[in-house]
């Protein structure tokens, strides 16, 4: 099974390139400009007192800075501390602690200030700490006895220790101890028993505090507990009481919740925005009460919430404002129920809204330094200049400050300086160094001249033109060195000089020349690209199997651009080949001698060139030589040790070991990914990847906490999934995207409805995500209105003028800031019902039964609306021909779009219509067009309603008919065709007549006797015959032979003979009937016994008689008692519900028919072949009424 892969390496240069692109705009050291820190230590800085203290300060400037430091708010002289040291050319402090100094004696705070000619940058305070892992107290800890089911709490109370300690229990064995609903360790880092049990009884229970900072251990001193149960404690008293005495301990009692922590009915908590919210509930109770939490007037959000220590402890993490709120835990068992409210408020310390950033101007140019933050408390905002407060520093005219923001007009190579914003409140505080840098400088060009780029085709090409200059010089390129200015969707022009080539191609090759101008100068600058073939595998290894001892060889024939050199390496499992002679390296093929167990395995061809990289891959597997049993193939085991490495912002790497592949190579191996934050559960395809390879580059979204699992795929399937990951939660960044489908679609004449479909909870890319909704009607000179709306997906604008265009967008922010400018959508207002009717309406009748419609368009702006087409109703007044009013039925037909005409189909001859014509837009149709007449001309009469044929003599036949029930005209005749049928159906001659259209009936005489006719006849107009309506009759014979022709059925001798023969039947089925019921036996019974008695004669099947039968007396069945509804009442009447028996029910009463004369030649005694007898057949004798019910 062959496995592939590639690698190109100008995409991973391309991703490399975009993650260390700089500004257009930094400065050159070689140029004048003010500090810049560049490197600090953290705020809060706790340091091991066992090493040196490094405090870092580094900055960039021209000339380079020079450093000072403040301690407590004073300098500090380091000169004057021989423990202290400043590195050359840095800021950066060593405080010696290795060689007799002491860590305590450098606490406090210390800050930073780079200074040059150009101004002064300030570090953070950095507050220094030494970390502390304290001892325990010397205590005398007494044993704990306690009743079984009681609860219990043993107390930790580490010593307070920098940073806190981790707390957890463990036993002598330096083994954890087990916990569980029933007991745990709560966040104070005391053990809770809700109820203690016989097996908590031990004499070492150890809390221990692990010192991180320090890698120290602290143990409290082991702490005994002894249970007493109920069997115990009955021995102990039996033991000391006499016989006489009562004794006999309660048993366990169960208990209803109380909370053990936090104590009391509310409490309340004070939570930092974007740390993590931790509640707890630990109750006593018996049995273990269960703990469950709800946030009242609200839900708990989603996504972000979590639950551990079995439910005891809610978890929030990520926290804002929103969080505020009271939060309830409720306690319950069977007997009861207790609880707890927790009041939370979220606070928050400032956090960047915008930054200022630095600021590079010419002298004479405007510029502003934005400096916006939020918390809660709202920060105060305060300038510095140079690290002094701005109020007192120097005056300079170019500078002007608007609370959080400094104007600066017409600027001076003196109002360079570097500005620091503080954004403090009572829960912490930024700082910012930015600084404005006054520079006069024509464009400079820093890419090398002529410097070479080479890629692969079909893949990015990134050219470089990093510049500066002040003012800000404009960037173009062009191809060649006089070609024209590069422009369209076929390039793409970075912020900082570089030009995209999305997807290069071979005629990309050449020359470009980069172009840098402002007012002082003009600079450019030539790069080269060249496109070259990828390489490709044209002959790639194969699956091989191959039997022990024998020899294969592996193909890789590759093809690549004649300019780069290629080198083939082969790999065996992603390891070097063998150091074995049998291992024969050829130009294309790779040859193994001898094959043993060991060349088991897979077999890489890796082709690399300086630009990209391709690889093949095959699986050898050796097999005993025949004969050798059958080999089982399965799905491959899952994959296992996931390990995610190199975590940055936008990607990770993820690595695994494949599980086995049983027999069946793995092909590939799918990656997919779980949102713990936005979806957890769900899970998502992410890549897929060959099946060789076993680590990948995953990309990565802001503000998703990944999980990730692999699943192994071979020709038999895919494997189960491996276990997850650990999770990696990516950090926040603006949104990438804004909301697709953007719509602008009014629902009143005077508003706007703009829709759109919001982004995902991963597409986010941070929290508090908006959307900013902007709009301003098209083609008139106005500006953009903007609302900015909670994660929602329509925004609703009134007041509009009805169906007019407007330009609309909608951008996405979060927290951290705005999406991509979006594109620009036009929608329209609501549309309202069209003001005019069509004009001009004219119809022309076609024929009787179609006519086409013309009408005038109506102006556009009269429509108010997307013009949706045109609507004819028409309906017919009356018929020409009858003159009378019917219920009028109206039709409609729509014509789509701007037409002008239509045809109106089946309509009826000779009748008058009326029509008019409405436009229709969305909100509906306007007024209807003045009504107009029009009549169709006759057509073809329908066939008449009826013909009958009555009164047939020997000579002739009576006609009657009816007229049409559609005439479509006025009826001017009748026509008539008859023709005499044969004995053998074949047609006489054909006679036509015509009849005057007032006649209803005609007699036709001179017709022949006793002979069938058969009539033909329609209607007809002025126009033509309608459709005909045939029928057949037949005349009588003369008297002579219907004298001789005696109609048996009225014979008396006949009528006579079968009322004897059905009072005969009558009498026999009674007979039966009474004979059945005392238990004896008849032919029908005898038929269906026919099996269990052969002595039974059968009814005769020669003569149609019975049978002999049994008598009574000798009956075995005499005593039986008759089933249910098998006797006759004694009113001798039998109802239908007691027996629905019939003579169809036996024999072939199915098939019973009739003689001509009336008699019935069914046999009653039965089938002629004997059949089994179901078992769900009644053996019951039919009721005689029935039985004859059967003849009717």
């Amino acid at each position: 099974m062959m496995k592939k892969k590639r690698l190109s390496a100008s995409k991973a240069s391309l991703v490399l390139f975009l993650c260390q692109m700089i500004s257009a705009l930094d400065v050159p050291l070689d140029l004048s400009q003010p500090p810049t820190i560049t490197q600090q230590s953290p705020k809060d800085y706790i340091v091991d007192p066992r090493e040196n203290i490094v405090i870092q300060c580094e900055a960039k400037g021209k000339p380079p800075p020079s450093f000072s430091w403040t301690r407590n708010g004073t300098h500090f002289d380091i000169d004057k501390d021989a423990q202290v040291t400043m590195k050359p050319n840095s800021g950066t402090l060593v405080i010696n602690i290795m060689n007799g100094g002491k860590a305590e004696a450098y606490e406090g705070i210390y800050q930073c200030t780079a200074r040059n000619e150009r101004g002064a940058a300030i570090s953070n305070n950095i507050v220094i700490r030494p970390s502390r892992s304290p001892l325990w107290t010397k205590e005398k800890l007494e044993p704990h006895q306690v009743r079984e089911g009681d609860s219990l709490v043993l107390h930790c109370r580490p010593p307070v220790g920098l940073p806190p300690p981790i707390i957890f229990w463990m036993d002598n064995a330096f083994q954890r101890l087990p916990q569980s609903e029933r007991v745990s360790q709560g966040l104070n880092g005391d053990l809770y028993f809700s109820n203690v049990q016989p097996e908590d009884t031990r004499e070492d229970y150890i809390c221990y505090a692990r010192f991180n900072h320090t890698q120290t251990i602290q143990q409290k001193q082991p702490i005994s507990v002894k249970v007493f149960s109920m069997d115990s404690l009955n021995d102990t008293i039996a033991a000391n009481l006499s016989d006489t005495d009562i004794y006999g301990a309660k048993p366990v009692t169960e208990k209803q919740p109380i909370l053990l922590t936090p104590t009391g009915s509310t409490s309340t908590k004070v939570e930092l925005r974007g740390s993590v919210l931790l509640l707890e509930c630990i109750a006593a109770g018996l049995p273990t009460p269960g703990i469950h939490w709800i946030k009242e007037g609200g839900e708990l959000p989603a996504n972000r919430t979590f639950f551990e220590n079995f439910k005891k402890t809610l978890k929030i993490i990520d926290v804002s404002e929103a969080d505020s709120g009271n939060y309830k835990c409720i306690a319950r068992n069977i007997l009861g129920s207790a609880y707890h409210v927790i009041s939370v408020t979220v606070k928050a310390a400032p956090y960047w809204i915008t930054a200022p950033r630095n600021l590079v101007l010419s002298p004479g140019e405007d510029g502003t330094l934005i400096c916006r933050a939020n918390g809660n408390p709202k920060p105060n905002i305060s300038w510095l200049a140079n690290g002094v407060p701005i109020a007192i520093a120097p005056e300079d005219p170019s500078r002007k400050v608007d609370g959080d923001t400094i104007i600066f007009s017409h600027v001076q190579e003196r109002s360079s300086a570097v500005y620091q914003c503080n954004a403090s409140n009572e829960y912490g505080y930024l700082l910012a160094n930015a600084f404005v840098n006054v520079l006069a400088e024509p464009p400079r060009i820093l890419t090398p001249v002529n410097k070479l780029y080479q890629v692969i085709a079909d893949s990015p090409a990134l050219l470089d033109c990093a510049y500066f200059g002040s003012p800000k010089p404009e960037i173009e390129w062009f191809k060649g060195v006089k070609g024209s200015i590069l422009r369209g969707n076929e390039y793409v022009f970075h912020d900082n000089g570089t030009l995209e080539i999305p997807v290069a191609q071979k005629d990309s090759t050449g020359t470009y020349t980069c172009v840098a101008r402002n007012e002082l100068g003009k600079i450019q600058n030539e790069v080269q690209l060249e496109v070259k073939d990828p390489t490709m595998i044209i002959k790639q290894p194969e699956y091989k199997v191959i039997q022990r001892y024998g020899q294969v060889s592996f193909e890789c024939i590759i093809k690549h651009d004649s300019t780069l050199l290629a080198t083939v390496t082969w790999l065996k499992d992603n390891d070097e080949l063998p150091d074995d002679e049998r291992f024969l390296v050829g130009k294309d093929n790779l040859t193994i001698m001898n094959v043993t167990d060991k060349d088991d395995g897979t077999y890489t061809c890796i082709v690399n060139t300086t630009l990209d990289s391709v690889s093949a891959s095959a699986v050898l597997t050796v097999v005993a030589a025949p004969p050798t049993p059958a080999i089982i193939y399965a799905r491959p085991n899952p994959p296992f040790d996931l390990e995610l490495t190199g975590q940055l912002e936008r990607s990770v790497e993820l690595s695994w070991i494949p599980g086995d592949e049983n027999n069946s190579p793995i092909t590939s191996f799918v990656i997919e990914y779980e949102d713990g934050l936005h979806e957890p559960g769900v899970w998502h395809y992410q890549t897929e990847v060959p099946g060789t390879q076993t680590t990948v580059q995953l990309k990565l979204s802001p503000y998703v906490n990944y999980s990730f699992r692999v699943i192994a795929v071979n020709e038999i399937g895919r494997s189960q999934p491996s276990e997850p990951s650990e999770q990696y939660l990516t950090k926040s960044a603006n949104p990438d995207e804004n909301p697709s489908n953007v719509q602008g679609i009014g629902s009143e004449p005077d508003n706007l409805v703009i829709t759109w479909e919001p982004l995902k909870g991963f597409q986010s890319n941070g929290p508090g995500l908006q959307y900013k909704v902007s709009w301003r009607q098209k083609d008139v000179d106005d500006e953009w209105t903007s609302v900015i709306v909670a994660n929602v997906s329509k925004y609703i604008v009134s007041g509009t003028p009805t169906f007019v265009p407007y330009e609309i967008k909608v951008q996405a922010l979060n927290d951290l800031g705005y999406a991509p400018e979006p594109s620009e959508v036009i929608g329209h207002s609501g549309e309202d019902l069209p003001m005019v009717a069509p004009g001009n309406v004219q119809v022309h009748v076609i024929n009787s039964t179609l006519a086409k419609v013309h009408w005038d368009p109506v102006p556009l702006k009269t429509v108010r609306g997307h013009l949706q087409g045109y609507k004819v109703y028409y309906w017919k007044v009356q018929s020409l021909s009858r003159r009378s009013r019917r219920h009028v039925e109206k039709k409609i037909l729509t014509f789509r779009g701007n037409k002008t005409f239509g045809m109106l189909p089946g309509l009826e001859p000779y009748s008058s219509y009326k029509l008019n014509v409405r436009v229709v837009n969305g909100k509906g149709e306007g007024p209807a067009s003045p009504d107009k007449v029009f009549k169709t001309p006759e057509g073809v009469p329908s066939s008449p309603s009826f013909l009958k044929i009555t009164n047939p003599t020997l000579d002739s036949l009576t006609l009657e008919w009816g007229s049409p029930t559609h005439p479509n005209g006025v009826l001017t005749s009748y026509v008539l065709k008859f023709q005499p049928i044969n004995n053998t159906h074949e047609l006489g001659p054909l006679v036509e007549i015509r009849i005057p259209a007032n006649e209803s009936s005609l007699i036709l005489k001179n017709l022949n006797y006793s002979t069938r006719y058969k009539f033909y006849f329609n209607a007809q107009t002025s126009v033509g015959s309608g459709s005909q309506i045939t029928e057949e009759a037949v005349t009588i014979m003369d008297e002579a032979m219907a004298s001789r022709q005696v109609d048996i059925a009225t014979q008396g001798w006949f009528i006579g003979l079968m009322c004897a023969v059905a009072l005969l039947i009558l009498i026999l089925l009674i007979v039966c009937f009474i004979r059945r019921n005392k238990g004896g036996k008849y032919p029908v019974k005898e038929k269906e016994d026919a099996h269990a008695d052969p002595e039974i004669q059968p009814m005769k099947e020669d003569d149609g008689t019975f049978g002999e039968y049994r008598s009574l007396e000798s009956d075995a069945e005499d005593h039986k008692p008759l089933k249910k509804g098998s006797r006759t009442p004694s009113d001798r009447t039998v109802k239908k519900e007691d027996s629905d028996d019939s003579l169809v029910d036996y024999g072939e009463g199915v098939n019973g028919q009739f003689n001509e004369d009336g008699s019935f030649i069914g046999q009653y005694s039965g089938k002629k072949e004997k059949e089994p007898a179901e078992g769900n057949e009644s053996s019951e004798a039919p009721s005689p009424v029935n039985a004859m019910n059967s003849f009717v």
